[in-house]
C-alpha cells in the first residue's frame, strides 16, 4: 500500500496562511493526499507562531506542524508545544526545552507517520546539540512505532542538509530542508530509498526578500540603518513537495516539487 505526503515550506505571515488554506483545499483533493506536514515557524507576522494561528493552520487540514529557530519567539505557544501531539520542536534543542522531540500521527487510512524536526548548526545562532547524534538517538525509539518517518532539517547551510540526507538514506522516508525560503531543484530518491530535497522554499510573498518588504530590506542593507522588516504581500505562492511512500517498508517511491499560485480571498 502507498501513502502520499504533502510537505509545505515555511509559511510567512498572513499572506502565507491564506495561500496555505486555499492551496491545501485544491492540492489534497487533486492528488489524494493522506498526510500534510507544514513548517509554520514564520506564520505569526513573519516570526514564530501563536496558539490562535496554530489552531487556524490545523483547521486547514494540516496533520503536523514543524518549527525552527523562531520556535519560542511567541512565549504563549509554549503550553501548546508541551501538550499537543501535532507539533514538534527541534529534537536537538538542549535537554529540558519545552515541546516534543518527535510525534507519531495517525493520518488518513490509519497510516502512522512519525515527524522529527532538527536544527542545523552551521551559520545558525541558536545553540543546539549535534543534529546527527540527536536523530540517531530518536530513530532508535521511532523505528519500533512506524516505518514512515519524515525529517524537517531546518538549516542555513545546504551542505549540512545534503550531508544529513546521506546520513539518513534508507533509515527515513523523507528528509526535506527548510529555513532559507528558496526552493531548490535537487529533489530525488536517494539510493537506499529516502526522498530528499535541500529546501522546500517559502509559502508566502515572492515579491519580496525572503518574504519581507523588499524596500525595507534594501534600505537597511544599503544604509546600514536598521528598519522593521514588514511581511510583503505580492506574488503569493505555496511551495512544497508531494512524496509517495510504500507504507509497509517506509521507502520513498517518488518525490516531486509543487507550487500553488491559485487565487484566494484576501
Amino acid at each position: 500500500m502507498q501513502i502520499k505526503l504533502l510537505c509545505v515550506g515555511d509559511v510567512v505571515g498572513g499572506p502565507g496562511r491564506r495561500v496555505l488554506r486555499a492551496g491545501l483545499t485544491d492540492l489534497v483533493a487533486e492528488h489524494d493526499i493522506d498526510c500534510v506536514i507544514v513548517n509554520a515557524e514564520n506564520a505569526a507576522a513573519g516570526s514564530g507562531i501563536t496558539p490562535a494561528i496554530y489552531d487556524k493552520i490545523l483547521s486547514y487540514g494540516v496533520d503536523v506542524i514543524t518549527l525552527g529557530d523562531h520556535i519560542y519567539r511567541r512565549k504563549e505557544i509554549i503550553p501548546v508545544l508541551e501538550q499537543s501531539d501535532q507539533v514538534v520542536r527541534p529534537a536537538n534543542l538542549p535537554l529540558g526545552a519545552p515541546g516534543k522531540s518527535f510525534v507519531v500521527r495517525s493520518c488518513k487510512g490509519n497510516h502512522a507517520v512519525a515527524v522529527v524536526s532538527l536544527l542545523g548548526r552551521m551559520f545558525m545562532k541558536t545553540p543546539v546539540d549535534c543534529p546527527f547524534v540527536a536523530v540517531d538517538r530518536i530513530l532508535g525509539t521511532i523505528s519500533a512505532k512506524t516505518k514512515i518517518i519524515v525529517i524537517d532539517m531546518h538549516a542555513e547551510a545546504t551542505s549540512e542538509k545534503v550531508a544529513m540526507g546521506w546520513h539518513l538514506d534508507g533509515r527515513v522516508s523523507l528528509l526535506f530542508g527548510t529555513h532559507t525560503h528558496i526552493p531548490t531543484a535537487d529533489e530525488r530518491v536517494l539510493p537506499k530509498g529516502t526522498a530528499f530535497i535541500t529546501d522546500l522554499g517559502m509559502t508566502g510573498p515572492y515579491d519580496s526578500v525572503l518574504g519581507r518588504c523588499k524596500e525595507r530590506v534594501l534600505s537597511a542593507m544599503i544604509s546600514a540603518v536598521p528598519a522593521p522588516f514588514d511581511v510583503a504581500t505580492g506574488d503569493v505562492r505555496l511551495s512544497g513537495v508531494i512524496v509517495t511512500v510504500e507504507s509497509t517498508t517506509g521507502k520513498a517511491l517518488d518525490i516531486r516539487r509543487v507550487v500553488y499560485e491559485g487565487r484566494f480571498e484576501e
